[in-house]
């Protein structure tokens, strides 16, 4: 299990966190993405992002008020 903060990145996380997708994670391993929603637009955005890249997501919840997490795996 790798988690990875988006956060720092503001609703410019879309290019990261595919990149983490689709170059950096391992497969069999999950992903865990926490990154800042703004107007929840990001969070089907993310969602398709997962499915683009081949991976099953697991989860989607809200972390806190600002903040979204993603889990998933390939």
């Amino acid at each position: 299990m790798k988690r990875y903060d988006l956060r720092h990145l503001k609703d410019e996380f879309e290019p990261r966190m595919k990149a983490i997708l689709t170059e950096e994670h391992k497969a069999g391993e999950v992903a865990i993405f926490l990154f800042e929603i703004g107007d929840f637009s990001p969070i089907q955005k993310s969602a398709d992002l997962v499915k683009e890249c081949g991976y099953e997501l697991l989860n989607s919840l809200k972390f806190n008020e600002v903040d979204w997490t993603i889990v998933c795996k390939k």
